[in-house]
This record gives C-alpha cells, sequence and structure tokens, in this order.
C-alpha cells in the first residue's frame, strides 16, 4: 500500500507540473521545419549545482557518484545517464534523466550531498531552475551564430563541449550533443524570451526561397 501510495503522489506531481516553455509547444511545431531547423524544449531533468575542489577527497567522492568531472573548460563528464558539465574550476553542473531525482524514486541528489558529506563544498538541487531547449537540423548552427559569440565551428566547437555564453543576451550553457544538434540551458524566467528569440531567428529557413 505505501509504495502504491507513493507512485500515485509521483503521477499527480507529473500531472500538476508544467515546464517553463510549454505555452510555447504549438509555436514551437509550427516553427521548425524538418530536415532544416528543428526547436523543441526537452524533458523534465533532475539538476544539481555542485561546487568541489575536484582534487580533493570528496570531489573524488562526488565524481565517483556522477561518473567523474570534468578537468577542463568545455569538457562534459558522467556516466550511466547523468552528464557533468564543467562551470569552473570548482564549480560543475550535473544533469541526469527526470527519474534520477529523489522526489521521484532516485536518488541522484541524495546520493552526491552524502557523498561530499561536512567536507567544505555545495550540493544544491537545481531541477527547477533551468529549461532545456534542443536545436536540431542542418542550419541549427546559422540560427546560433545569429546571436552567439562563440565560434561554432566544427573544428571548434565539437560534439561533447559545453560552454557558458549567451544566445540572443541571454545567459546559457550550450552543449553541442552532435554534428548538427544543440542543447541550450537557460534560466527558468528567461524560457519564454530565449525561446520566441530562437523561433525569430528560424524564421527565414520557414519562408520558400526567393527565385
Amino acid at each position: 500500500m505505501a509504495n502504491t501510495a507513493a507512485l500515485e503522489g509521483i503521477n499527480g506531481l507529473r500531472d500538476i507540473r508544467r515546464s517553463p516553455a510549454s505555452h510555447l509547444a504549438e509555436a514551437l511545431d509550427a516553427g521548425s521545419v524538418t530536415g532544416t531547423v528543428v526547436l523543441q524544449e526537452g524533458p523534465f531533468q533532475t539538476m544539481a549545482g555542485i561546487r568541489v575542489d575536484p582534487r580533493s577527497e570528496q570531489g573524488s567522492r562526488i565524481a565517483s557518484v556522477a561518473g567523474g568531472l570534468p578537468a577542463r573548460c568545455g569538457e562534459v563528464a558522467g556516466s550511466d545517464g547523468i552528464s557533468v558539465l564543467w562551470l569552473g574550476p570548482s564549480e560543475f553542473l550535473v544533469v541526469a534523466p527526470e527519474e534520477a531525482h529523489d522526489s521521484l524514486g532516485g536518488h541522484l541528489i541524495g546520493s552526491l550531498t552524502a557523498a561530499l558529506g561536512d567536507a567544505p563544498g555545495q550540493v544544491v538541487d537545481l531541477s527547477a531552475n533551468r529549461t532545456t531547449f534542443e536545436l536540431s537540423g542542418p542550419r541549427a548552427r546559422a540560427v546560433l551564430e545569429k546571436g552567439c559569440a562563440l565560434d561554432l565551428h566544427p573544428r571548434s566547437f565539437t560534439p561533447g563541449t559545453a560552454l557558458s555564453t549567451e544566445v540572443g543576451n541571454i545567459p546559457v550553457i550550450l552543449l553541442k550533443t552532435g554534428e548538427d544538434s544543440f542543447r541550450l540551458f537557460p534560466r527558468a524566467s528567461f524560457a519564454d524570451f530565449l525561446g520566441r528569440w530562437l523561433l525569430d531567428a528560424m524564421r527565414e529557413y520557414a519562408s520558400p526561397e526567393v527565385p
């Protein structure tokens, strides 16, 4: 009975929760051009902000839970569906599937907190702090280049690289997930603005070509 009640509570939470860009779902679908550039809001994800010295004992314990800690700017570590993004020499963002969250039957946040223990550092649940946009297609890079100062050419920005930057003057963490696919992590409060900015940047690809 206890397990049934817990499962009902989890499903109830999922039913009432709304993502920061859910109101843009129809616009994202209408503004996407299959085979050219597609924009979607990604699923809910478990996120944790970590502050720890990676060379310390507690850093090693956290690395064992997360599947590693990146050693340099742009590097992404992790394993088993967990990605650890480098934000600074002792600051990281852990990203994992929704079900990894403690409130949904997972144990990632609790395990990271236990790994840190009483040692200097910080583990903060940031799952509600950001949303995720998925931008993909042959024109995805061209869309981002309209408002991002990074060199996004494949020779410089390779798959598996993540950097803090701005897109459309909005601070984001930009992760390249494939040759023509990107994941953007803006703060939830900027989801509406960034979603609309990306749609506007995509607009030319939804128009018929001028002969």
